[in-house]
């Protein structure tokens, strides 16, 4: 089971994340490989920033040239070369800047929106399970706002901090070529600053991770509130969830107010000390100019080279932070890509036959939620014959839902076996399992998309005419085509603006347009109806939302279909359940009686108690 870190023990234990932290440079380093195609643009990035910054340092040598020579000398004549000599330097650093700027946006864009690529695949391959395990809010956090700080640090924070580790000794060494008193000054406010730079990365570090999770907590809040927006309004309790939301923006204030102080106190040494040390060189100068001890050229050279040394200096604090940021987003990254797939295809996956009759069969089924103490289906053997209707009726909780998503694989079986025409579904290619069936859910779930798309979701080259077709059956076309633009009709996200029937009609259409099986007989142009493709229907109650007459229409129309499909349908009301040809019951994971709906009626009490005492 994926688990999502605890924010309290991060925070509650920062000498065991400070411990760890040298070894969790490597979450950063695991992103080498993808940068390996862009390693040319990023090395030449990184080398002509080098070079441009290295040109800076060489222009207060110049300076000293021109102060001590011409200068003192009033040649003004032989200043003209050493000044263009200084333009010429000065125009090399400007392009030297634009052109890592140039080089590294490309790669850095590329490396963004393929990491996200990967972690988009990654999410869909996870076991339904995984993704219950996870709050939504995480996932987009980590997707979009962690992605976004690792691009920053493939753009700018990481190369400027390799450059910084070539310019701050190459330019004390230069300062102390200089002067090597001064250069000593410079040593000396270094060891402050390292004492504080190393503090800052060991504390930092556990409130940066904090800060992100909690990001995606709230994140989380403000999702389930916007999508929650009709509940919480009907119940009243918009206020509540506005005082949670608030209680978590202020947990995050707190850390990030921590994450300011930390950064402030590492931005005041980087200002001070670089500005201390270089108060003491000047003044150190001045003395050794006054007794003819140092040049004025080598003063001003010294002081200008303090004065650009001391930027990269307090930009280093900056970068750090940079740094940490990205090593968190960096490990909360790979928690994701590293959480094992469950559900895969096997190693030498099964060849379908090129006709698929649909026998669907469960042998002795055994399922437990992840983490669950005790099983949800116990022992469970059920034949569906290719074109039969099962319905599945039990009281809430007795697995029925738990045991349709065995079927496409949503969940994979604990024990026993579950196969198609004799072939186990684990032996499949999940791709072409998933072909072979087709599923509504009781809760239907639309996208902020077309009409069309969200019908034509298993089956995207479906004509308007298979739409349509899907459409009637589900008894959906007329309230579609009262839509503005028809099956054009952009519905929103999940579908809040239609009514609970209407979403549930859309989703029972795309169950009965389904996907495609690259097995099937039937052609693109050759088929003669939606009741051509061979499939496996797996309905979970998709007419409860539906008034009674509205459910009668429907139901006609839907027994076409169901006649050319094994279907297997989760059934609340008895009209649902007369639709099947066969009713299993099933009571505490188990089933415990079958036969049609009326012998059952006639038979067996427990039925006749779900079905509302209908006799």
């Amino acid at each position: 089971m994926l688990e999502r870190p605890s924010v309290e023990s991060e925070a509650d234990r920062p000498e065991r994340l400070a411990a760890a932290a040298p070894g969790r440079l490597h979450s950063l380093r695991r992103f080498l490989p993808y940068l390996r195609p862009s390693r040319a643009a990023l090395i030449g990035a990184t080398a002509l920033a080098v070079v441009a910054t290295l040109t800076a340092i060489v222009i207060p040598l110049l300076i000293a040239r021109i102060i001590d020579g011409p200068i003192a000398h009033r040649d003004f004549s032989g200043a003209v070369l050493p000044v263009l000599a200084v333009l010429t330097l000065g125009l090399l650093e400007a392009l030297g800047v634009w052109g890592r700027r140039w080089l590294v946006s490309k790669p850095a864009t590329h490396f963004e929106i393929s990491m996200r690529a990967k972690i988009f695949r990654k999410l869909q391959s996870l076991a339904i399970g995984r993704h219950d395990a996870w709050e939504s809010g995480q996932l987009l956090s980590r997707a979009i706002d962690d992605l976004a700080t690792l691009r920053r640090f493939v753009a700018f924070a990481g190369p400027f901090l390799v450059l910084h580790f070539v310019i701050i000794p190459v330019g004390l060494l230069v300062l102390c070529a200089l002067s090597w008193q001064i250069g000593l000054i410079f040593g000396i406010i270094s060891i402050p600053l390292v004492y504080i730079c190393t503090r800052f990365v060991r504390r930092y570090e556990v409130a940066s991770r904090r800060s992100q999770d909690q990001s995606g907590d709230l994140a989380t809040t403000a999702e389930e509130s916007a999508q929650g927006v009709r509940v919480l309004k009907a119940f009243g309790r918009g206020v509540f969830f506005g005082g949670r939301f608030t209680a978590q923006s202020r947990e995050l204030q707190q850390t990030e107010m921590l994450k300011v102080r930390l950064d402030a106190t590492l931005w005041s040494a980087m200002m001070s000390l670089p500005q201390l040390a270089i108060a003491f060189a000047l003044g150190y100068g001045g003395y050794a100019v006054a007794h003819g001890t140092m040049t004025l050229g080598t003063l001003v050279a010294a002081i200008t080279l303090s004065t650009f040394l001391q930027w990269p200096i307090i930009w280093t604090g900056f970068l750090l932070a940079e740094l940490n940021d990205s090593r968190t987003a960096a490990d909360r990254y790979w928690e994701i890509i590293d959480t094992p797939v469950d559900i895969t295809d096997p190693a030498d996956p099964v060849e379908l036959p090129a006709h698929i009759a649909g026998e669907l069969t469960l042998d002795g089924v055994r399922f437990a939620f992840p983490d669950a103490k005790g099983e949800v289906l116990h022992d469970v053997s059920l034949k569906v014959r290719p074109g039969e209707t099962v319905a599945l009726v039990g009281a809430t909780g007795s697995g029925k839902t738990a045991l349709l998503n065995l079927i496409p694989r949503l969940y994979d079986v604990s024990d026993g076996v579950i196969t198609i025409d004799g072939i186990d579904i684990s032996a499949m290619r999940v791709s072409d399992l998933r072909s072979l069936v087709s599923v509504a859910f009781e809760d239907p779930v639309l996208f902020s998309a077309s009409v069309r798309e969200n019908v034509a979701l298993g089956d995207p080259e479906a004509t308007d005419v298979d739409v349509r077709r899907a459409l009637d059956i589900a008894q959906a076309a007329d309230f579609v085509d009262d839509l503005p633009w028809g099956l054009d009709t952009r519905i929103g996200e999940q579908g809040l603006s239609l009514s609970g029937g209407q979403r549930q009609r859309l989703a029972l259409a795309r169950a009965v347009l389904g996907p495609v099986s690259d097995n099937a007989q039937s052609t693109r142009h050759g088929r003669q109806g939606l009741g051509d493709r061979t499939r496996i229907m797996v309905l979970d109650d998709p007419l409860s939302a539906l008034d009674v007459e509205t459910e009668e229409r429907v139901q006609e129309r839907l027994r076409t279909v169901l006649a050319g499909a094994t279907t297997l349908l989760v059934a609340h009301r008895p009209s649902t359940a007369a639709l099947a040809d066969r009713v299993a019951v099933l009571a505490d994971g188990r089933i415990v009686a079958e036969g049609s709906h009326d012998q059952l009626l006639k038979t067996n009490s427990r039925y006749r108690e779900l079905m509302g005492g209908e006799s």
